[in-house]
């Protein structure tokens, strides 16, 4: 109970120092002397900035007549334009950073947004911790039951029974990319699954970095399940790096392996069509997923079952019941819940009028 209190305090701390810096980010520059460089100990200092050896060089001549030359306004031009590119010229052409993030002075005038906002984070995080610990006493968490999750362990019933192996290709993209990082999550679970049926798994990668973090996960999925001695590595693939050089490879492995179970977790672009559609032909079941809008409706016209957007992020918490990743899961689905809650609600206010939700989501000023 003690080690819970302190993380929820160390967590809570955390996000109020992420919070605090940034608002000092989003503080515009002031004018005191000492962050401007005003001071005459600084700038004006005769020894420092009217030394002949220094200051009267021809190129710093150069220089000076260029920053005059740009703080002096054109003609038809504001005053202010003056200043800010003088201001601009004194600091290196650096961008200030209310230029980057606006004002938003802390005080009376705040949007409301940034408080919400802060809430929202807050609610999150204890939200996490509740599950978390709800899960770790043993409670069971429902999560609604997806059939395309549920066609994962059939198909590779299917292909155990049939002798054949299990196709996995795990999307074309980076390793940093979300989708390949939920995919190589997925993957760790699946290769556990397919060690205890015993069955033979083929791993398609584009990528050479995630062939060989592919590479790890199975075998840990196989070491997990009490059967390093079956992982085979020349079974984890490196196809090609090019988009439609990779697409072929794995064709080529479809119509000589005859898996009989394809599964495309990742994110995928236009050879997306093309894998299903040699699938299809090979009579295999698939199971797609991404979060690709413009690739989902090819998915779901050749492959049998189709996890759509965020439901490829929830299959590694459905699959391990692991009660961080269940946690996560819960505490999103509750914010998301608030969050429609607050969108209907607010809808249905400003329709006569009422903008209070509105301005209670705004980040910047009514009128601004």
């Amino acid at each position: 109970m003690k080690q819970t209190t302190s993380r929820a305090l160390l967590v809570l701390a955390l996000l109020l120092a992420l919070l605090s810096c940034g608002v000092a980010v989003a503080q515009p520059s002031g004018d005191d002397d000492s962050v401007t460089g005003d001071d005459d100990s600084a700038g004006d200092d005769d020894s420092a900035g009217d030394d002949d050896s220094a200051g009267d060089d021809d190129s710093a001549g150069d220089d000076d007549s260029a920053a005059a030359a740009a703080a002096t306004p054109a003609d038809g031009a504001p005053a202010g334009a003056a200043t800010e590119a003088k201001a601009e010229a004194d600091d290196g052409g650096a961008i200030k950073s209310e230029k980057w993030f606006g004002k938003a002075d802390i005080g009376d005038d705040t949007p409301l947004g940034y408080f919400t906002l802060l809430l929202l984070i807050l609610m999150t995080g204890a939200l996490m911790l509740y599950f978390t610990k709800q899960a770790q006493r043993g409670k069971e968490m429902y999560i609604r039951r997806m059939p395309g999750i549920d066609a994962i362990e059939d198909g590779i019933g299917r292909a155990t029974e049939m002798g054949k192996p299990v196709l996995y290709v795990p999307g074309i993209d980076d390793l940093q990319d979300i989708q390949t990082i939920a995919s190589m999550l997925i993957l760790g679970q699946i290769s556990k699954t397919i060690a205890e049926y015993q069955c033979e798994l083929i791993v398609s990668c584009c990528v050479p970095i995630v062939r060989e973090v592919a590479d790890e996960v199975v075998r840990a999925g196989f070491y997990q399940a009490g059967y390093p001695d079956a992982f085979r590595p020349e079974e984890i693939r490196f196809i090609a790096a090019d988009q439609f050089a990779f697409c072929a490879g794995t064709n080529g492995i479809m119509l000589r392996e005859k898996p009989a179970t394809n599964i495309y977790l990742g994110r995928f672009f236009a050879e997306s069509l093309i894998l299903a559609e040699t699938g299809y032909l090979n009579r295999s079941i698939q199971i797609a997923g991404t979060a690709e809008a413009t690739q989902l409706p090819f998915f779901v016209a050749a492959c049998d079952y189709t996890l759509i957007g965020e439901e490829l992020f929830a299959v590694s918490a459905y699959l391990s019941r692991d009660p961080r990743l269940v946690s996560s899961l819960k505490a999103s689905d509750y914010i998301k819940v608030a969050i429609v809650v607050a969108l209907v609600v607010g809808t249905v206010l400003a329709s006569f009028g009422n903008t209070m939700i509105v301005d209670l989501f705004s980040l910047t000023q009514s009128g601004n």
